[in-house]
Parts: C-alpha cells; sequence; structure tokens
C-alpha cells in the first residue's frame, strides 16, 4: 500500500502563487512516477502534470510556462508550483502515484485531496 498526503492549497488572488507538496510513504518500490491530478465542480478529472523516477515531466497545456513539477526522492515528496495563477485553476488538487508506459501516464493510488481557489 501506498499513503499519499497532500499540503499547501488555499485561497490565492489572480496572478498568484501557492506551492502544493506530497508526501509519500509505503511499498513505493513497485512505481516509477508521481502526478498532480485536478477536479473542478462540474468537470473531469484533469492530469495535471507528471514527473517519472528519471525526472521525465510532462504538463497538461493549460498550465505550461506557469506550473513546475518536482520531486525530492530522498524525502519522497512531489511538489507542484504554481504561478500566475488563474480563477479557472479552481479546483480540488489530488496527489497520484502511477507507472508512465509508452509516455502515458497509469494511476494507481490518490491523495485526499487539497483545494485551491484562485479568486478576488
Amino acid at each position: 500500500q501506498v499513503q499519499l498526503v497532500e499540503s499547501g492549497g488555499g485561497l490565492v488572488q489572480p496572478g498568484g502563487s501557492l506551492r502544493l507538496s506530497c508526501a509519500a510513504s509505503g511499498s513505493l518500490f513497485s512505481l516509477d512516477a508521481m502526478a498532480w491530478y485536478r477536479q473542478a465542480p462540474g468537470k473531469e478529472r484533469e492530469l495535471v502534470a507528471h514527473i517519472t523516477i528519471g525526472g521525465r515531466i510532462n504538463y497538461a497545456e493549460s498550465v505550461k510556462g506557469r506550473f513546475t513539477i518536482s520531486r525530492d526522492s530522498a524525502k519522497n515528496t512531489v511538489y507542484l508550483q504554481m504561478n500566475s495563477l488563474k480563477p479557472e485553476d479552481t479546483a480540488t488538487y489530488y496527489c497520484n502515484a502511477g507507472h508512465v508506459f509508452n509516455g502515458n501516464y497509469y494511476s494507481a493510488y490518490w491523495g485526499q485531496g487539497t483545494q485551491v481557489t484562485v479568486s478576488s
């Protein structure tokens, strides 16, 4: 089993920044990637970014140039730095641990989610 605990969400004004953190524990040896998803009310869950053990990264078009995913392998922690936030970034953000195969991310374990609200 894998446990994922997110932190860092909150309320921020448009144009502001937030950094989300996700601490992973448990049986991580079988996993080779981590990711952030988000889900806004009434919308489907969206893959925001993922990062592999080898450091390969992929972003959704909607966040390219504004969000940065990174990981600290020693701490089993993945981060999502979010800059130039827009009201449409408002969502519950979920940490995920999984696999990448042929360039596609496959989810395996979910965190509980953290709310990000962008509003003036």
